[in-house]
């Protein structure tokens, strides 16, 4: 299988991107089809309220992905440099913390969740209304952390040994279940939006056992053994100086989510949370297969910089960007043109489409910015630049929109928070641009290399 990782130093970069970012984005594509089926069922199964519940108990949801994210990620780019740089020794020994730092961490987190389910629900925004709904709902999603967050981790591996279309089947996989399971679980069981948590744990459970069957099997570049289980200090602060940066990421956007529930609360009501909730469901939509460029990206950037193949680096990252706005001005038009279309497939409460429609048109009015901003990021975290990835993770949801967040709804009420996210989106646009400029011989071919350009 060494050939296998040999290949992200050798094949054209078109063709090598192609492969490994297709397979990443369709795998995203289907997970988020998965969350926009999940809320329709919750939405035709239990109203509007059913989506408000699940809406409140996401950032929860979100906290786990970020700790499984950053354990994930930062293995995966640490992974990538050493199969580089030729170190397979190395690389395991990476892997078999990445295992157990997941266990240690999800099993922490289940204990924690379930003793403090309804603080933290109420922490999170749940009016009185909700609460019933979000604890049913996250009771039991809870159960599934240790398998979601191996899975979650363990695909980032994959990927990071250039295995795409094992990534990408995986995600398919659980997608599938997912909407299987919950299906019956809601509509034949008539569980309702327990239904729905237990179908999303027993899909993780399975596709768990998916990526445990293709380690065991041999069919991965990395190999593992018991004594790679035991915590290295020196590997725990390689992955966690990479992964702080995917952790402050995906924590902030659950930090934001409290925020925006909050407001949308006070100034809206339960409504206005239901309203967001499918939003951020289209966002995730449409913007989900930039995700996937990045993930197709990050093996690619830290083999070649690992090997000193400088120049492949800076090609796959340009070609990268010109994807990511390919996509995101899609999505814009797309929202833009048909928004009614789009909350009338997830609901049809009146009140929550007319508001729907004015909230997508605010908030995806700069989306086109939004590729470059999540490609920038990545490739700082793929080069094991940890400050630079960790500024430009907190700049669009911590630094720029949970300010305005607050500011404002006291000036423009309901409206002042749909406005926020644009005007972040076009602050961090900026930024990237700055860094872009600052190391630009990363990102554009010249006679500095990129080593020197992070110096």
């Amino acid at each position: 299988m060494k050939q296998q990782s040999e290949r992200l130093g050798k094949e054209p970069i078109p063709k090598l991107l192609s492969k490994l970012a297709f397979p990443a984005m369709i795998g995203m594509f289907v997970m988020a089809s998965y969350n926009v089926v999940d809320t329709i069922i919750i939405s035709k199964a239990v109203g509007t309220l059913g989506v408000a519940a699940v809406s409140i108990a996401f950032p929860v949801q979100m906290i786990m992905m970020a700790l499984a994210g950053a354990i994930g990620i930062g293995g995966a780019s640490v992974i990538s440099r050493m199969l580089g740089a030729n170190k397979l020794a190395t690389a395991n020994q990476v892997f078999g913390n990445v295992i157990s730092l997941v266990l240690i961490i999800s099993i922490i987190g289940l204990l924690l969740g379930l003793s403090l389910l309804t603080p933290i629900l109420i922490l999170f925004g749940s009016s009185p209304t909700i609460l019933p709904l979000a604890q049913d709902y996250l009771g039991i999603i809870l159960y599934g952390t240790v398998f979601f967050a191996f899975g979650f981790s363990m695909n980032n591996i994959v990927r990071s040994e250039g295995n795409a279309r094992t990534a990408m089947m995986t995600m398919v996989i659980s997608a599938a279940l997912n909407v299987v399971f919950t299906m019956f679980l809601v509509f034949v069981m008539n569980l309702g939006i327990k239904g729905s948590a237990l179908g999303t744990v027993l899909a993780q459970a399975v596709t768990a056992c998916y990526l445990i069957i293709y380690f065991i099997r041999g069919r991965s570049s990395l190999s593992f053994k018991p004594l790679y289980l035991i915590p290295r200090l020196f590997i725990i602060k390689q992955i966690s100086a990479i992964g702080s940066s995917a952790f402050i990421q995906q924590a902030a956007g659950s930090v934001m989510f409290i925020v925006a529930n909050h407001m949308l609360v006070f100034y809206g009501g339960d409504l206005a949370v239901a309203v967001f909730g499918i939003i951020h469901k289209v966002l995730m939509f449409s913007l989900m297969p930039i995700v996937g460029v990045v993930q197709g990206l990050l093996p690619i950037v830290g083999y070649n910089f690992g090997a000193n193949l400088h120049h492949r680096v800076s090609e796959s990252i340009l070609l990268a960007i010109k994807a990511s706005t390919i996509i995101a001005t899609t999505a814009f038009v797309s929202v833009m043109a048909f928004p009614r279309i789009l909350m009338l497939v997830f609901t049809d409460d009146i009140l929550a489409v007319e508001m729907g429609i004015t909230a997508l048109r605010i908030i995806f009015a700069l989306s086109m910015t939004i590729g470059l901003q999540i490609i920038t990021g990545g490739v700082f975290q793929a080069l094991g630049k940890a400050r630079a990835a960790f500024i430009l993770s907190m700049s669009r949801q911590i630094f720029f929109l949970i300010p305005m967040l607050l500011a404002f709804p006291l000036i423009f009420g309901l409206s002042g928070v749909w406005l926020a996210f644009p005007l972040s989106d076009l602050l961090s646009f900026f930024l990237s641009l700055w860094y872009i400029q600052k190391h630009k011989s990363i990102f554009f071919i010249g006679k500095q290399s990129v080593a020197s350009s992070l110096n």
